[in-house]
């Protein structure tokens, strides 16, 4: 078989081997030797991120009044560590994913009502009995517990019994009740269990926190005295200033967790799924791997796209939307806050595949790709070429095993 020689480049471009004038070496040509492997290949893919702290949500403020206190933006806020101050009275930040929706106390039946006579409910006279002595009369509802609405007041109201609403008499009941009073014993306020009723013995250690935080011990908190998030955060945006009216956009936050975004190409985002596996290249450090967090629904319009719908203008983008990823490891990436980082991931990947290095790789004349034996064998052999990863080629064909040696032109 005649055949042209050509080592193929890195890149799987073809050249055509000059020659020289020396002559090959003893017992074969010139260059090194390999094995054909079975192997995994497994191509990246990199794109473009951004190191920081992930997108930014306003902060669901619900206290009404006037600022009398704000953090400043790059604040770093913990679990009962004052947001903002409103009437001079702090907004603490608790951990949770139920929003602060409604008031918390407890029953009426610790708060005497000379409006009407005591309660006959049999479940309140068993669950007064339970806290009998142990704290005495309930103080009156704290701020904006006459404004709670129907229902879902700590107060009674006409709310259903039931996990989210409260029974009046009994005071409080539902997941928000739990979630509060998981937030009230991590910051060390203990002597009651952590369930979903809100009993005296609750009353009691909110009102050695209300002590602590310096407002009225009421044993009750009102819609606007915290608010929830998923943990610790970064003050953005400061939307208000002190002496304005607080709001629910008053504070932008992100998560307390540096994050990576990238803008992902619509084109080229079947790898943007939640839990997908990256590896995050931050600029001076090393690789540290990552999970696909989250994944916006928003999608942006592509820069320069034909606005009567004809396609893209020459040189438009693609349309994007944003993927935020999680680091495994925030140790791993030092102190830098902010930075462009290289985020790769795996676009394809072939198990149990024969593989040479690419150098390896020679053209032939018809036009083929093609191997050339090793040794005293010699000769060459045509191959299919499949993925190309990591330096490697994957190839197959009639003649080519494992172990089989080939030669690496010079």
């Amino acid at each position: 078989m005649a055949v042209a020689v050509a080592a193929v480049a890195v890149g799987g471009a073809i050249g055509l081997d000059p020659g020289g004038d020396e002559d090959p070496p003893p017992g074969g040509r010139g260059g090194t030797s390999v094995e054909v492997t079975r192997r995994t290949l497994v191509d990246q893919t990199a794109v473009d991120g951004t190191l920081g702290h992930g997108p930014e949500i306003p902060l669901p403020v619900k206290a009404t009044g006037t600022v009398t206190w704000l953090p400043q933006q790059g604040d770093r806020i913990t679990r009962g560590a004052t947001v903002l101050r409103v009437d001079d009275r702090p907004v603490t930040l608790l951990y949770g994913a139920l929003p602060m929706y409604r008031d918390l106390g407890p029953g009426d039946t610790a708060t005497p009502d000379t409006s009407s006579g005591p309660s006959t409910a049999k479940g309140a006279d068993d669950a007064n009995d339970a806290e009998k002595g142990t704290d005495g009369p309930a103080e009156s509802p704290g701020p904006g517990a006459a404004d709670a609405p129907e229902g879902n007041a700590g107060t009674g109201g006409t709310g259903s019994t039931g996990s989210t609403g409260s029974t009046g008499d009994t005071g409080s009941t539902g997941m928000d009740v739990r979630q509060f009073e998981s937030n009230l014993a991590a910051l060390g306020y203990t002597d009651f269990t952590v369930d979903d009723r809100y009993t005296a013995k609750t009353a009691a250690a909110v009102k050695r926190w209300q002590k602590h935080l310096g407002v009225p011990e009421t044993g009750r908190i009102a819609v606007g005295d915290v608010v929830y998030t998923s943990g610790r955060i970064t003050v953005g945006r400061v939307a208000v200033r002190v002496g304005a009216q607080a709001s629910p956009e008053a504070l932008g936050y992100t998560g307390g967790e540096r994050r990576v975004t990238v803008e992902a190409s619509a084109q080229d985002g079947a790898w943007a799924v939640r839990g997908t596996r990256v590896t995050v290249e931050v600029p001076g450090g090393e690789p540290v791997e990552g999970r696909v967090r989250s994944v916006s629904r928003e999608m942006r319009s592509a820069e320069g796209a034909d606005p009567e719908g004809g396609g893209k203008a020459e040189g438009a983008q693609d349309a994007t939307f944003t993927v935020t990823i999680r680091l495994l490891d925030q140790s791993a990436i030092g102190r830098t806050e902010r930075a462009p980082v290289t985020v790769r991931y795996v676009s394809d990947r072939k198990a149990g595949v024969l593989a040479v290095p690419v150098a390896a790789l020679v053209a032939l004349a018809e036009g083929d790709h093609g191997l050339e034996r090793a040794g005293t064998e010699g000769g060459f052999v045509a191959v299919r070429t499949g993925l190309f990863a990591e330096g490697m080629v994957e190839v197959s064909g009639r003649g080519v095993r494992a172990g089989m040696k080939v030669r690496v032109p010079e």
